[in-house]
């Protein structure tokens, strides 16, 4: 005898998140779904890619500079990224809701940077978007020079310390984004919350900023 849930229990299901969609953005086989943004290649086409895919993972070259940009745009969702330094500590960073490319430095799209360098991982830039935090004053500096732009403070930091793990180890960073707000964790660590961000939707994008890193999970959890 074949049992049926009632309508309305689906219904609270669903308002629990029972039924919450994840996928991964990256298959461990190729970067299908991702196209790259690489300002070098534009004078030299044939220079070699920043971003491969190797022993099933996801791996950033550092070099030539630049961002893998998912096809899709995305609002409302958690990102789960797991990532290391294979080798010297460096720079990378997870852009949410990116759009226009290229609108800093002739090189980073307009976007909401989620940091990941070393010893640095959860501090916000602001890249042609804005957003705000508590404490704003003392984690930004001067109110005068805040901005989004060339020449303006950026850089937001984040609200702990030896949250990551030593080098070379596997690191977990969450990303909430939901309406006008951003939270980060790291580790399981909150690192950071924003509110009033000036966008709510947008591509995601991985950086080439000079370091290898390698990936082994980027999923996504729709909220």
């Amino acid at each position: 005898m074949k049992k049926y849930i009632p309508f309305t229990f689906l219904l609270l299901l669903l308002s629990m998140g029972a039924f919450a969609q994840k996928k991964s953005l990256f298959n461990q086989q190729d970067l299908s779904g991702w196209h790259a943004d690489i300002p070098e290649k534009d004078k030299n086409p044939s220079i070699k890619p920043s971003f491969i895919v190797r022993d099933g993972l996801l791996v950033s070259l550092g070099v030539p500079r630049g961002h893998l940009i998912t096809d899709q745009s995305y609002d409302n969702y958690r990102l789960e990224v797991e990532y290391r330094f294979p080798g010297k500590p460096g720079n990378c960073g997870v852009l949410v809701h990116a759009s226009t490319p290229r609108v800093l430095y002739d090189m980073f799209p307009k976007s909401i940077e989620v940091q990941m360098e070393h010893q640095n991982a959860g501090d916000f830039w602001c890249i042609g978007e804005d957003i705000e935090v508590v404490n704003m004053q003392v984690r930004r500096g001067d109110p005068k020079e805040w901005g989004a732009t060339e020449g303006k403070l950026r850089r937001i930091l984040n609200l702990t310390d030896g949250s990551e793990k030593p080098l070379r180890q596997w690191n977990t960073m969450v990303i909430e984004c939901l309406k006008d707000r951003i939270k980060v964790w790291v580790n399981g660590d909150l690192v950071n919350e924003g509110f009033n961000c000036t966008v709510s939707s947008g591509q995601i994008a991985l950086q080439a900023e000079g370091a290898e890193v390698e990936f082994k999970k980027v999923e996504l959890e729709k909220l």
